[in-house]
């Protein structure tokens, strides 16, 4: 991914207002990321840890999503320990489920949806054994381009369900 600035980010934001959009934390570090290792931009916002942010390129255009930890969730659905979107594995509170309110109207009336997710966002360093979560990584004949590319794929096809009407 290519360096983007402050205003890229904030005017990205399909699921919030400008208001809301304005008043979100950026990762403090934004022009010290290593952005050629980044597929897309996710954090977690340490005032809020409830709220988290992705944001990622598509056809030329960056398509920014806020993220929130539901209230009230199951334990019968908090189990999983791989993400959804980069087939990470992760011991005890390294997977998580987020919701994404919906863009538009569907949005306004309270629709959301959800995903596991790297609880940090930062599949893309796990994926290239950046990070590490402590267990051994899922041997997979793909090519590190390829697994970028599913879990592209996968943040795609989970932006599209928030744009959908």
């Amino acid at each position: 991914m290519e360096p983007i600035g402050e205003k890229q980010i904030r005017t990205s934001f399909v699921n919030c207002s400008k208001g809301e959009a304005s008043r979100i934390s950026l990762p403090r570090n934004l022009t010290d990321l290593d952005w050629p290792d980044l597929d897309f931009l996710g954090w977690r916002d340490p005032g809020a840890p409830d709220r988290g942010y992705l944001v990622t390129e598509r056809a030329g255009k960056l398509l920014g999503v806020t993220l929130r930890t539901p209230q009230s969730v199951s334990r019968s659905f908090t189990k999983t320990t791989a993400c959804t979107m980069c087939l990470t594995g992760h011991p005890g509170s390294g997977v998580a489920l987020l919701a994404a309110r919906k863009a538009g109207a569907s949005g306004r009336q309270g629709n959301t949806v959800g995903a596991y997710f790297c609880a940090d966002l930062a599949c893309s360093l796990y994926l290239r054994g950046k990070k590490q979560t402590g267990l051994l990584r899922y041997e997979e004949s793909l090519t590190l381009e390829e697994r970028v590319d599913r879990t592209l794929t996968n943040v795609h096809a989970f932006v599209d369900k928030v744009l959908a009407p």
